[in-house]
């Protein structure tokens, strides 16, 4: 059950990268129960549309901008990730922790992510 959730995690990660709200809703229907919510220092994201929009507000301040996972670890339906934002020549701009909680069909129901604010 580790490498699904390990798996479901970078697909999630994976749609920080996509530029097209289809292809991200595509993806979140892989991932994302119907009630997820994303909590970090800036926002809270009670709904799809929400994190969408704020991945675009993301990509409109550094266009390219992705994560990549440096660590994983998981355990009952329960992980932490850490990772780095890379911009779009893949140069480290940020690093950060990440607390993720799946339903039992294995989608994630939380994402929480931890880092450095310094607005």
């Amino acid at each position: 059950m580790n490498a699904d959730l390990e798996k479901t995690w970078e697909k999630y990660t994976s749609a920080w990268k996509m530029t097209s709200k289809a292809e991200r809703l595509a993806m979140f229907s892989e991932v994302l129960a119907d009630n997820a919510v994303y909590t970090d220092p800036l926002v809270q994201a009670a709904s799809w549309d929400d994190l969408i929009n704020y991945m675009e507000n993301l990509h409109q301040q550094s266009p390219g901008a992705h994560f990549v996972t440096t660590y994983f670890m998981s355990h009952h339906q329960k992980s932490i990730a850490n990772w780095e934002m890379k911009t779009q020549e893949n140069i480290t701009v940020g690093t950060g922790i990440s607390y993720g909680e799946y339903d039992d069909q294995g989608r994630l129901v939380s994402m929480n992510g931890f880092f450095e604010n310094n607005s």
